[in-house]
């Protein structure tokens, strides 16, 4: 039987140690990694170095010891270098957005969380609802997918929370201490995202609200930038913005809002 074609085009690969630590401290929160029995957790697009696959088991098997991850590449040679740290917890595979698992995890299984980080950022827009849809074809039936972008050393994130039939939330995590705007953010929105920072745009004015209540609350940061952070969400949330309730979250500099209140326009 012939072997299909992985989906997608190779991408840069550059990866850090720690760089996901922040979208990997939000899916560990996710009520699927702490009530699936054995969850298998995908970080598709890996990139040059498995590091962030066996940082990523690391972390969620702190919430599930149970749990599986499978890096998934469609470079060959990324592949090879996974294979020579997998173990029984940590596989590794060729493949794109059509997500395959190893065969030993039985016919017709699916993932319970996928993580795809600073892969569409490569491609075109385009071709974002596509590889969305291929990635949520593949998810059991409360699975979450979570697609963003970070910078190179994980101080800058923005992500995009989808279950399978939708995009759920739009998430912003940012490292508070030096911060001088949050809009700095708007360099590493997911692709979906990054060219509707304009006026006239919801994802514009977020970001812009963003930068007012962070100004507006300045004097806090003598308490710290996390009591200046808490501030922002609070007059987020009593400016209308439909912002989730986690002072936790709020603490480790983050904001969650609902996807249709930043989506394009």
């Amino acid at each position: 039987m012939a072997v299909k074609k992985p989906v997608g085009t190779v991408t840069r690969g550059t990866t850090n140690p720690n760089r996901l630590r922040r979208v990997d401290r939000y899916l560990c929160t996710l009520s699927v990694l702490k009530t699936t029995d054995a969850p298998i957790v995908v970080d598709l697009g890996f990139g040059g170095s498995p590091i962030t696959a066996v940082e990523l088991l690391a972390r969620c098997q702190t919430v599930n010891p149970k749990t599986r991850v499978v890096g998934v590449e469609i470079d060959r040679e990324r592949v090879e270098r996974g294979l020579a740290v997998a173990h029984e917890q940590l596989h590794f595979t060729l493949g794109g957005f059509e997500t395959p698992l190893p065969e030993s995890f039985g016919k017709g299984a699916n993932a319970d969380l996928i993580r795809a980080f600073n892969v569409l950022r490569q491609y075109d827009e385009s071709q974002v609802v596509a590889a969305w849809a291929l990635m949520q074809s593949r998810l059991s039936e409360t699975g979450i997918l979570i697609e963003g972008t970070c910078d190179e050393i994980g101080r800058l994130a923005s992500w995009v929370t989808l279950d399978r039939e939708k995009p759920l939330w739009f998430t912003v995590s940012l490292r508070l201490a030096g911060l001088v705007n949050p809009s700095k953010v708007a360099e590493r929105l997911p692709k979906a995202l990054i060219h509707h920072n304009v006026q006239g745009q919801q994802i514009h004015r977020f970001l812009q609200d963003l930068d007012l209540y962070w100004s507006t609350h300045a004097p806090l940061g003598v308490f710290g930038s996390s009591q200046r952070w808490l501030a922002v969400c609070k007059s987020m949330t009593d400016a209308g913005w439909p912002v989730k309730q986690d002072s936790k979250r709020w603490r480790l500099g983050e904001i969650t809002v609902a996807w249709d209140s930043v989506a394009p326009n």
